[in-house]
């Protein structure tokens, strides 16, 4: 796959925060398309933004990834994500957005 499609929830809406499409190697893009594969579905599952539909494979959002990124732009996307690996210690639902504390 070329990139994966990120999501956090605020309130209870999964709220598209645009994709990250580096930082996998060839044995993590496999073991990813097998794991996704399973929980692959027709429909978006995001209530906010709108990801382009060409060429999308959605799946049900059960899976956490953790990403590297500089800042959240304006329209609550992730600037410059590198995919750093699967969390098992968090559910979906428990992923919101993160924002640093200015000091």
């Amino acid at each position: 796959f070329g990139a994966l499609l990120l999501g956090f929830y605020r309130d209870d809406d999964l709220v598209f925060a645009g994709k990250v499409g580096t930082g996998f190697d060839d044995d993590t893009l496999a073991a990813l398309h097998d794991r996704m594969k399973k929980i692959e579905r027709k429909t978006s599952p995001f209530d906010r933004g709108d990801p382009s539909k060409k060429g999308v494979h959605f799946i049900t959002p059960k899976l956490v990834c953790e990403v590297a990124f500089s800042e959240w732009t304006q329209d609550d996307k992730l600037r410059h994500p590198r995919y750093k690996g699967l969390r098992r210690d968090k559910q979906a639902k428990d992923v919101h957005q993160e924002i640093e504390q200015q000091t």
